[in-house]
């Protein structure tokens, strides 16, 4: 059989899966008892300290329980060394987030973490973290009550 005659086969079944897959977008909201969720023009992003943005998907880092939160570093921005009370699990989203530790306060010492990395930073233990070149976007999870960065660390 030739290209041509496979593709003229294989062209109506594309068509149907592509109709069915509109349909199904198109289909009403997930039931509310089932699931909930929030579309990307529905998140809510805030400023984080002047360490970029937040937008909150689950719970409430201020309090107790789990919380996941989406954070968005600027370019050339860096966080000053600093603790969490907890642990925090962190996705490299987008971008290459550039993570450092220690209460030295050195962003040329950091190591890169690019695109689909995964991190956790031990409680109480300073890090400082940021993006150099271009925008970053973590995901960002962890137990509550957290709170924002202590500062500089001494």
């Amino acid at each position: 059989m030739s290209t041509s005659e496979v593709l003229r086969h294989l062209l109506p079944i594309g068509v149907v899966t592509m109709l069915t897959g509109l349909s199904a977008v198109n289909a009403s909201d997930p039931d509310p008892r089932v699931m909930s969720f929030k579309l990307p023009d529905q998140l809510q992003w805030s400023e984080n300290h002047g360490n970029g943005q937040n937008a909150l998907l689950y719970g409430d880092p201020r309090k107790p329980g789990f919380y996941m939160v989406l954070h968005k570093w600027p370019p050339h921005t860096m966080g000053r060394p600093h603790s969490h009370p907890n642990d925090r699990f962190i996705y490299v989203v987008e971008g290459t987030w550039w993570v450092g530790s220690g209460s030295k306060y050195d962003p040329d010492s950091t190591f890169p973490m690019p695109k689909g990395s995964f991190v956790r930073h031990l409680s109480k233990q300073v890090h400082y973290d940021g993006a150099k070149e271009g925008e970053v976007i973590l995901l960002i999870s962890g137990e509550g009550p957290d709170t924002a960065p202590s500062g500089d660390a001494k």
